[in-house]
C-alpha cells in the first residue's frame, strides 16, 4: 500500500526538499519516523531558531526550504521571525502536525485551533487539509504557492493520523506537475521605461532585495553603467544587490521619509527595482518626492506596486526587466562618476575595539566572496563606510527588524553554501534570540564564524530613544554576558578579545580550522 506518508515524501523530492530544518513533538513523530536516507533532518533547539536557519538556507541556496514545527505552540515559537521570511520574500514551506482528526473539534492538547488562521496575515496561503486523501495535494498547492511571484512562507498543518492512510492511485499526477510563471512587462512598458531612463537629466537607481534574489546583480551593474547613474539600496534592504565599491554605489538609503527625499534630491527620476516604495522606520515626515522628480517602481509583487504612497508601478519579473533596461537604454549620454575616495581611516580604539576599526579588519582578513548575515543595528553606518561587498549574494540583514534572524540564518547559509565562508555580525543585544543556533552549527560541524559585537546595550534603541526624546528608559542595558561559556556549553570553540590585534589573530585561526567558530569582541558604543 502506498500511503500519504510515502507520496508526501515522493514530492517533497521531487522539488528538492529534502533538506528538513525542524524542532519535533509527539504530533511530527509519524511524519519523521523512518525518514528516507536521500533527506537530512536538521535539529534546532528552539523554533524560532529552526525558522531563520531555513530563511538562511533558502536565501542562500536560491530555492524553498522546509520547515517541521510542532503544533500551535511551536508554530506560535516561531512566528517572530517570520516576519522576516516575509518581507524577505522567502519561499518557506512551514509543515506543523495536527492532533488525531477525529479529536481537533474537541479542541485536546496539541491541537491547533483554526489552523488557517493561525499564521495570518503573515503567510501568503495557509491551510489544513479537508481529508488525509488530499494532504498529498494541498502539499503540492503549497510548495507552488511559496515559489511563484511574488514568493513567500505558506503553513499547512497535518493531523498525524493522516500519514498511515493509503494515498489515492490520482496522486501520482502531483509527482508530474510543474508550474512556471511568465509575468514580464511588455514591450510597449520596456519602451516607457527605456525612454524615460534615456530623456532623463539626472537618473538614479534604488536597488532592493530581489534583484540580488533574482540574479540580476551583474545586470544591474550594466544598467547604471550604461546609464552614468548613481545607485543606492533601499532602505532597509535585507540583501545587498549592487558592489559597494563601484563609483556607482552611494550606500543604503536612510530609512525616513525625509531622509529618502533628500538623499535622492536633485534627481529628476528615480527609478525603483525591485524593492517596496519605500518601506520607512524613523518617523521624519515630509514630502514624498522633491519638486520635480519623477519615481518609477518595478516589482514582481503586486501587493508593493498597490501600497505604495507615490510614484508610477510595474509589476513584472525583475532579472527578465534589469537585463532589457540593461539593453535597451542608450549608454554614453552622461559622464562617467568619478571613483569613489578611499575608505575612511577608522576611528581609533580606546580601550574597547571600535565597530569602524572591526569592519575595516575585516574586509582586509575575510576571503573576498564571503557571505555577511549582520544583526548588529547599532553599527549600520560603520559597517556600509568600511565593507567591500562584490559578489552577489553577500549580504542577509533581518527583512522586518525582527530579532533573532541572524545567528541562526547564518547557520542555514553555510549549510547552503558550503564553498563561501559565512560570517555572522551579531549584536549582543540580539544574540540571545537565536543562541541555540550555536548548538545546531556545532553538532553538524557547520564551519560558519560568529562575531558577537558586545557593547553591553541595545545601542540602536539607545539611539531611538534619543530621536523620540524619551529620556531614560528602563531595560536598555544587557550586561554581564559571557557569550563564550555560552559557545563552549553548545559545543563551539569560542574566544574573547578587546583589541584589533587579538581580534586579528583570533579571526585567522577561525578561518584557519574550518570548525565553527565563536569570538566576543568588547566594542565601542556608536550610534546607527
Amino acid at each position: 500500500m502506498t500511503t500519504v506518508r510515502d507520496v508526501t515524501y515522493e514530492l517533497l523530492r521531487t522539488h528538492g526538499l529534502t533538506t528538513v530544518f525542524g524542532n519535533p513533538g509527539s504530533n511530527e513523530l509519524p511524519f519523521l519516523a523512518g525518514m528516507p536516507e536521500d533527506f537530512r533532518y536538521v535539529l534546532g533547539l528552539h523554533e524560532g531558531a529552526v525558522l531563520a536557519m531555513a530563511d538562511g538556507y533558502s536565501q542562500a541556496s536560491g530555492g524553498p526550504a522546509l520547515v517541521n514545527l510542532h503544533a500551535a505552540a511551536g508554530t506560535g515559537n516561531a512566528m517572530g521571525v517570520l516576519t522576516n521570511s516575509v518581507y524577505s520574500h522567502t519561499p518557506l514551506v512551514v509543515l506543523a502536525g495536527q492532533q488525531v482528526r477525529s479529536t481537533v473539534g474537541q479542541e485536546v492538547v496539541l491541537s491547533i485551533v483554526e489552523p488557517e488562521a493561525l499564521l495570518r496575515p503573515l503567510v501568503k496561503w495557509s491551510a489544513e487539509p479537508a481529508c488525509a486523501e488530499d494532504v498529498p495535494r494541498v502539499i503540492s498547492q503549497a510548495i507552488h504557492t511559496a515559489t511563484l511571484p511574488a514568493q513567500g512562507p505558506v503553513f499547512v498543518a497535518v493531523p498525524y493520523d493522516d500519514w498511515a492512510r493509503e494515498a489515492p492511485e490520482e496522486t501520482a499526477h502531483l509527482l508530474r506537475r510543474r508550474t512556471a510563471a511568465g509575468a514580464c512587462l511588455s514591450g510597449d512598458q520596456l519602451a516607457e521605461l527605456v525612454t524615460a531612463l534615456d530623456e532623463a537629466a539626472s537618473p538614479v537607481l534604488v536597488l532592493g532585495p530581489e534583484v540580488d534574489a533574482s540574479g540580476a546583480y551583474e545586470d544591474a551593474v550594466r544598467l547604471a553603467e550604461a546609464l552614468g547613474s548613481t545607485v543606492w539600496l533601499s532602505p532597509f534592504s535585507s540583501r545587498c544587490s549592487f558592489p559597494t565599491r563601484h563609483r556607482a554605489f552611494r550606500g543604503q538609503l536612510p530609512s525616513s521619509v525625509k531622509g529618502v527625499t533628500e538623499a535622492l534630491a536633485g534627481h529628476d527620476l528615480i527609478l525603483v527595482l525591485g524593492a517596496p516604495v519605500f518601506r520607512y522606520h524613523q518617523f521624519e515626515p515630509g514630502p514624498y518626492l522633491a519638486p520635480g522628480a519623477r519615481l518609477l517602481q518595478v516589482t514582481g509583487d503586486a501587493a508593493e506596486a498597490t501600497r505604495a504612497p507615490m510614484g508610477e508601478a510595474f509589476v513584472g519579473a525583475i532579472h527578465d526587466t534589469v537585463t532589457r533596461l540593461a539593453d535597451g537604454v542608450t549608454p554614453g549620454l552622461r559622464p562617467p562618476l568619478p571613483p569613489l575616495p578611499d575608505f575612511p581611516v577608522p576611528a581609533e580604539s580606546n580601550g574597547r575595539v571600535h565597530p569602524e576599526r572591526l569592519f575595516a579588519d575585516l574586509r582586509a582578513l575575510a576571503p573576498a566572496d564571503t557571505v555577511w548575515v549582520s544583526e548588529t543595528t547599532s553599527t549600520t553606518s560603520a559597517f556600509w563606510a568600511q565593507t567591500d561587498l562584490r559578489e552577489p549574494g553577500s549580504y542577509l540583514w533581518p527583512a522586518a527588524g525582527g530579532l533573532g534572524f541572524g545567528l541562526p540564518a547564518a547557520v542555514g547559509a553555510q549549510l547552503a553554501r558550503p564553498e563561501r565562508q559565512v560570517v555572522a555580525l551579531i549584536g549582543d543585544g540580539s544574540a540571545n534570540y537565536g543562541i541555540t543556533a550555536l548548538w545546531t552549527a556545532a553538532q553538524y560541524d557547520i564551519p560558519v564564524i560568529t562575531v558577537i559585537l558586545k557593547n553591553g546595550t541595545y545601542g540602536a534603541l539607545r539611539w531611538f530613544a534619543e530621536i523620540l526624546d524619551a529620556g531614560e528608559v528602563p531595560g536598555m542595558d544587557v550586561p554581564d554576558i559571557d557569550f563564550t561559556l555560552l559557545a563552549r556549553g553548545y559545543g563551539m570553540n569560542a574566544t574573547s578579545v578587546s583589541t584589533p590585534e587579538d581580534f586579528a589573530a583570533a579571526f585567522k585561526s577561525a578561518l584557519g580550522s574550518g570548525k565553527p567558530a565563536l569570538i566576543e569582541v568588547e566594542t565601542e558604543r556608536t550610534r546607527p
